[in-house]
């Protein structure tokens, strides 16, 4: 998978599938799987580092994760996010963030928000690195945004945010995420631009969808949110397990001499 498949099965009309995890073990079941993408989102600041945001999410802890990525699923399409305020320190620590996701395993960066951002957008691109834009509810700026809310809800920040996908259409991004967008303007963004738009709670007309992978699998009982599609019940069945584990442990039924070394008689 690379950008220019990514392209064409826009253009085809073949739905694009991409799942955000952040460790090897992850990283390796995805890769014996059709998914297309990976992100190495900054959420893992929330999932894997227990914030409240993804605020703390730092350049070092996001390449450390994407190298684990890089090495479970090599042939996948990885993206890395771009820490908060990481592209808003000057040019040059904003490549020095770029090279050490792309050094890490990373095949394109992404990152948040449009206004302030063109010309370093412009330059990442035109120094050969694919750059997916995130527009809508951006999740760095959640205290401006005022909570993890559904943005474009009225007219004015509908067309705001259609004219945000052109800009990063015409700045040369790959690919577009639309978070938390109602469905008819999801849909009106995927037809006005020629890049790929890829919705977490933007309905089923734009051209993908990402979930977390920890998420899909139903691994937090209490987090529910309306985009959300659970495929497994991955917190009881976990909790089952440990459970009989521990059972099995303090009753002496584990290890049995099925699991056990046994010397010569």
């Amino acid at each position: 998978m690379n950008i220019l498949k990514l392209k064409a099965m826009k253009q085809q009309n073949q739905k694009i599938s991409m799942v955000t995890c952040y460790d090897y073990w992850s990283a390796r079941i995805i890769a014996q799987t059709p998914i297309d993408c990976i992100l190495v989102g900054d959420s893992l600041a929330m999932v894997m580092h227990g914030h409240p945001t993804t605020i703390p999410a730092t350049i070092d802890m996001m390449a450390l994760h994407v190298a684990a990525v890089a090495r479970g699923a090599p042939e996948k399409f990885i993206v890395g996010d771009m820490p908060f305020l990481s592209y808003r320190k000057g040019l040059q620590e904003t490549m020095r963030t770029v090279e050490q996701l792309m050094q890490a395993g990373a095949k394109a960066i992404k990152l948040e928000g449009v206004t302030g951002h063109e010309e370093i957008i412009q330059y990442v691109v035109t120094s050969g690195i694919p750059v997916m834009g995130h527009i809508g509810l951006t999740p760095q700026s959640v205290h401006q945004l005022g909570g993890f809310k559904v943005q474009g809800n009225n007219e004015a920040d509908a067309q705001a945010l259609l004219e945000q996908a052109k800009i990063l259409e015409q700045l040369g991004c790959c690919a577009v995420v639309l978070e938390c967008v109602p469905c008819e303007l999801a849909k009106v963004i995927t037809q006005a631009i020629n890049i790929p738009t890829i919705g977490i709670g933007a309905g089923v007309h734009v051209d993908g969808q990402v979930l977390v992978l920890h998420d899909l699998l139903g691994m937090d009982e209490n987090f529910k949110p309306k985009f959300l599609k659970t495929y497994l019940k991955g917190y009881e069945l976990f909790k089952t397990a440990l459970n009989t584990y521990d059972h099995e442990v303090k009753t002496a039924q584990f290890p049995s001499k099925e699991h056990s070394f046994l010397g010569k008689t």
